[in-house]
């Protein structure tokens, strides 16, 4: 049996057509059989997004995506997949004056955002093709990609997707589109910024893949986001808890935090390997099951700046909870301790939730710091910061800190527990 790979390109990866030049040879070095799941290009998103949101926006946008899609790749129009290139082209303008007439036409404003991955497939697919690796665009929905929930809390319906796919040695390689699928009503439903990850993994799931391989434009996983600045190592291995943890709390966006639950009960691993870089320990994280020995260690820590805690009675009221599922609003963690209950979430939200709630108790503080391993004593920090445990368990601990000086205590924890450089 050949090896049966799924790889997810980002959009940070698809800016160039030197970008594409690597794509083909990065999968032209793995044996068996080859998946991917592609983003849109770089940018393409945002403009769609402020495109349904301001109509005024959309003038010459379609050509302005033709053009870009064109100069990465110029033949499309002497290509076998040019009429279903203008077929996303047109479908854009169409949908763009429905929602003229129609602003809350959610139908037209999820095809209109799902197009970005449409072209992208078409050339990516046609790029490979001209490298000698023949491939094949295909949508998502088409083959059987079934979404559920509601949301921020949308994700694959591992249950009811059936993926109908060409996975011969010889069939070309399929190139599907993440971040969309078919919905419960069956038209087309968007996952939550972010979710082509969750798309490939949920993907490698369903075709029983060996690993599913997640190409970004960084080298694999930091100890600490590169956002703030602190030279950290590449992590070299995470659990798949580990990774859960990092991903919804450690405030970086490198994996999708529902990307790892459909590996789990498979064991399927996943890798994060940087495009731009040659595949070396220092360049790629492996995330796989969970191995606590006494000699595990700290392996990250992750910083969500301005979060909010709301009191509460436990059991939660459920008003609340379905409050925030009609707001959109994502909950970072629930605790129960004794009598009562506490929600985490974003600072930036409570100006939503206040009108929907009559009275709660609620404390403001500077980060949410989430410690991926081994949890360190806080007691040399003390001094920098006020911290607040809020859940520990084999896979670390968050903690709620209010400091002067978040970056200085970033840089201080780097350096005294050895995750910087």
């Amino acid at each position: 049996m050949h090896e049966l790979n799924v790889h997810k390109i980002g959009g940070s990866c698809l800016r160039s057509r030197s970008d594409f030049d690597l794509i083909a040879d990065k999968l032209s070095s793995f044996s068996g059989k080859q998946v991917l799941v592609v983003s849109a290009l770089w940018g393409v998103t945002d403009r769609l997004i402020r495109a349904v949101n301001e109509p005024h926006y959309a003038n010459k946008l379609v050509e302005d995506l033709r053009t870009q899609h064109l100069r990465i790749s110029p033949d499309i129009s002497k290509s076998s997949w040019n009429s279903l290139f203008e077929k996303v082209l047109s479908g854009i303008s169409r949908d763009l004056v429905l929602l003229s007439t129609k602003p809350n036409q959610i139908q037209a404003r999820n095809r209109i955002l799902a197009s970005g991955e449409r072209l992208s497939a078409i050339v990516v697919a046609n790029n490979l093709t001209n490298s000698n690796l023949p491939s094949i665009p295909v949508g998502a929905e088409d083959v059987g990609l079934k979404i559920q929930g509601h949301g921020a809390m949308k994700r694959v319906n591992l249950e009811s997707s059936k993926l109908h796919l060409n996975l011969s040695k010889k069939s070309p390689i399929p190139v599907l589109t993440g971040w969309f699928g078919e919905g419960e009503d069956g038209d087309i439903t968007l996952l939550s910024r972010g979710g082509s990850d969750h798309s490939a993994s949920s993907i490698a799931k369903l075709i029983c893949a060996d690993r599913v391989i997640l190409w970004k434009d960084i080298k694999g996983i930091q100890s600490l986001n590169p956002r703030w600045g602190i030279p950290t190592n590449t992590i070299p291995y995470l659990g798949y808890n580990e990774a859960i943890t990092l991903a919804m709390y450690g405030g970086a966006s490198v994996i999708h935090p529902f990307s790892i639950e459909p590996l789990i009960s498979s064991g399927i691993p996943m890798e994060v390997r940087c495009i731009f870089a040659p595949h070396t320990p220092e360049t790629t994280t492996y995330i796989g099951p969970d191995i606590i020995t006494q000699d595990s260690n700290l392996k990250a820590i992750g910083c969500k700046p301005g979060i909010s805690v709301i009191k509460c009675h436990a059991p939660i009221n459920s008003k609340i909870l379905s409050m925030l599922e009609q707001i959109d609003i994502t909950m970072w963690s629930i605790q129960t301790k004794g009598n009562f209950a506490y929600i985490l979430l974003s600072s930036s939200h409570m100006e939503s939730i206040f009108p929907h709630v009559d009275s709660v108790d609620v404390n403001h503080f500077t980060a949410l710091i989430s410690f991926v391993g081994t949890i360190p004593s806080l007691s040399e920090f003390d001094e920098d910061g006020d911290w607040h445990e809020f859940s520990k368990s084999k896979n670390g601990g968050l903690f709620a800190v209010n400091t002067d000086n978040l970056e200085y205590l970033l840089r201080k924890l780097s350096a005294n527990l050895e995750l910087s450089c």
